[in-house]
């Protein structure tokens, strides 16, 4: 009997070899003190791209070279729910025991971004008071694990389309 390729399976393999790759890459722009660089985010994205890619590709090949865009599609939006469960999980981790003053650093970003645009001191304060609530341990949990699956889920979209390869009706 013929083993049926598991989106789950390929997804979980996918999901967690591509979360140590952000998770190392992440803790390489943190180290460096580039981790507020938003070109150098970027390449998070394109790890992203990559890992959802070779899932697809690998869940097609194992499935006689078919796959249709509704698995594709879901296959993609998976992997980037498990991508975003582990890398939100590291990012709590890293922020509440090896490096606490990340936090600090992005709010003070923050304001320096604020005082340039030419905010009054009112303003300031009025966002960073809000900032500073939005940033909790359990909110940033959540925005990080519901962000990756929404932009894993755009990405998804076009990588299914392009390898999607329906299997023939009659055969």
């Amino acid at each position: 009997m013929e083993e049926q390729a598991s989106t789950a399976r390929t997804a979980l393999k996918y999901g967690i070899l591509t979360s140590v790759a952000i998770i190392i890459y992440t803790t390489i722009t943190n180290v460096s003190g580039q981790s507020q660089n938003k070109w150098l985010a970027m390449v998070s994205y394109l790890i992203m791209i990559i890992g959802i890619f070779l899932a697809m590709k690998e869940f097609r090949e194992t499935n006689k070279g078919f796959m249709g865009y509704g698995e594709g599609l879901g296959l993609g939006s998976l992997v980037s729910a498990i991508l975003g469960f582990f890398s939100s999980m590291f990012s709590m981790f890293y922020i509440r025991f090896i490096d606490t003053t990340i936090r600090t650093q992005i709010l003070d970003k923050a304001r320096a971004d604020m005082e340039a645009q030419g905010l009054d001191d009112s303003q300031i304060d009025h966002y960073m008071e809000l900032s500073e609530k939005f940033s909790s341990p359990g909110i940033m949990f959540a925005a990080g694990v519901f962000g990756f699956l929404f932009i894993g889920f755009i990405f998804s979209l076009i990588i299914a389309a392009i390898l999607r390869r329906e299997k023939p009706v009659f055969d």
